[in-house]
């Protein structure tokens, strides 16, 4: 008994699959495909919006760029607009997950750590470049859009918070300047990284010139450490191609 004709036709359907033959590996499970699919559409859209913008990103363009029909987006996103914010928080979780295995999590040495973390706002490399412009194209709509939002601009601000707490553990450990509100250094240093990799991105500034703005507020900070140079600054010096 089958509760409807369509389950009765996915029965039959399944019936008629082969084996696999032994020794073979099982196919992935329907929920991998799926996660697949939703994946390779959200990057057809990073693409859109770096090069066009959002504006640019129609279902069918969306689908054209992912090389799949218009139904099998329609089937993973029931909108244009949940489609935008799932593929906002994917790339949300691309990025968090990359910046996880660049930076060396080591709090013995707060200024460079802090250096390592400032560095995931420069488009030091084709990836974090592209993502820049794709942030990019999603502030704009941001502004109009409060669940685009809430996505784009966490409210918990835990990019403040992490900064602030690096500044933290060199405080404990004596080696920043005295007096300074770590909470006041961590919002400029972010809010000033974040325009900064932006107007790299734009050509309005070399990525030699940002270090040397960053070097500078990381030395108020941190007087001692911050007086030897990154290990990148002398190779940041070119201006990077667009994405």
């Amino acid at each position: 008994m089958y509760c409807s004709r369509s389950c009765q036709a996915r029965a039959y359907r399944r019936r008629r699959q082969p084996l696999p033959e032994p020794g073979m590996p099982p196919a992935s499970p329907p929920t991998d495909v799926r996660a697949r699919q939703r994946r390779r559409i959200a990057e057809a859209v990073w693409r859109i919006a770096a090069g066009q913008g959002l504006d640019a990103a129609s279902m069918r363009r969306i689908a054209a760029e992912a090389g799949v029909s218009l139904r099998v987006v329609q089937y993973h996103f029931d909108s244009k607009h949940a489609l935008l914010v799932d593929a906002l928080r994917l790339l949300h979780e691309e990025n968090e997950r990359l910046a996880r295995a660049r930076i060396p999590y080591d709090m013995t040495d707060p200024c460079a750590l802090l250096r390592a973390v400032l560095d995931e706002f420069m488009p030091l490399d084709e990836q974090r470049a592209f993502a820049l412009r794709v942030f990019t194209a999603y502030y704009a709509r941001s502004l109009t859009d409060p669940e685009l939002a809430a996505v784009f601009l966490a409210a918990e601000q835990p990019l403040e918070h992490l900064v602030a707490d690096i500044i933290g553990a060199g405080q404990a450990a004596g080696s920043t300047a005295p007096g300074i509100d770590r909470a006041h250094e961590a919002d400029m240093l972010v809010s000033g990284a974040v325009g900064l990799g932006l107007d790299v991105v734009h050509e309005r500034r070399s990525l030699a010139e940002v270090r040397r703005v960053l070097d500078y507020h990381l030395g108020r900070i941190f007087p001692v450490e911050a007086a030897v140079p990154s290990e990148t600054a002398e190779a940041a010096g070119h201006r990077p191609s667009a994405p």
